[in-house]
């Protein structure tokens, strides 16, 4: 058995579509196709499809994803900003999961996690109502013991940790973000959380969060996408999901198992 092909799952890649509409969007044509992309991904091993319907549309658009969502063979993960418009929009499409996410029309991408503390009522409402309607929330959250706390306080029971300011460190700062998430991961586990990761993750970044043990999920788009320019999109998953494996079980990428 091949360490790229284990029995169970050993760490699950989301596969971010987003930026496939993003393409098609630049030129208003009907391709590139971000469902052919999410069905094709889930051929090359994606564990799941994470897509983000922004208030802008500015990318996803309502029709992909109420399109996509019968034809999954594996789960939706739908990224909402925490707004009536969003919430029954996702209870009306009822993907598995939703991740609440904190959204601004100006920024290029999220940019930091959800401040679960600051707008807890608010929080609170949306998870009751999309639990109510049998999806599992997540919150896309900062690293901080605060905000892990009022995740589980609300009734989540999954969150993802926000990797965006490790991704973006060098050097001994690297090092202390890693540690950061690590300190995260551990609050959430101990609160019987299920812990995911995100956000500027690429090829040669991954491997130290992959290898954190408690985490069972990562969601990674861009670094996808762009590889795939010159990989092709299904090698581009493959190869992402091989270098996750190989870090969690602590082999070399590249070398038979």
């Amino acid at each position: 058995m091949s360490f790229l092909q284990p029995a169970g799952s050993v760490i699950d890649l989301g596969v971010n579509i987003d930026h496939i509409a993003t393409v098609r969007n630049a030129r208003g044509t009907s391709y590139p196709d971000p469902i052919r992309g999410a069905l094709l991904a889930e051929q090359a091993g994606a564990d799941l499809i994470t897509l983000h319907l922004r208030e802008d549309r500015r990318h996803i658009k309502d029709a992909d994803v109420i399109a996509l969502r019968p034809l999954l063979a594996t789960r939706m993960n739908l990224e909402a900003a925490v707004t009536r418009e969003m919430i029954d929009f996702a209870c009306q499409v009822k993907p598995q999961d939703v991740c609440l996410v904190p959204e601004r029309r100006e920024e290029v991408t999220t940019e930091g996690g959800l401040d679960v503390i600051r707008y807890y009522k608010e929080v609170e409402a949306a998870v009751r109502q999309l639990k109510g309607e049998g999806i599992r929330v997540s919150l896309f959250i900062d690293a901080d013991e605060g905000q892990i706390e009022a995740a589980s306080a609300v009734g989540a029971t999954v969150i993802e940790l926000h990797t965006g300011r490790y991704a973006e460190a060098e050097g001994e700062e690297a090092l202390r973000e890693i540690e950061r998430i690590k300190a995260g991961v551990r609050a959430g586990a101990a609160r019987g959380l299920r812990v995911n990761a995100g956000h500027g993750l690429h090829y040669t970044n991954v491997q130290p969060i992959a290898a954190i043990s408690d985490i069972h999920e990562l969601n990674i788009g861009h670094a996808i996408v762009a590889h795939a320019l010159f990989a092709g999109w299904e090698n581009a998953v493959r190869e992402m999901k091989a270098i996750m494996v190989a870090a969690r079980l602590g082999v070399q990428y590249g070398a038979g198992a």
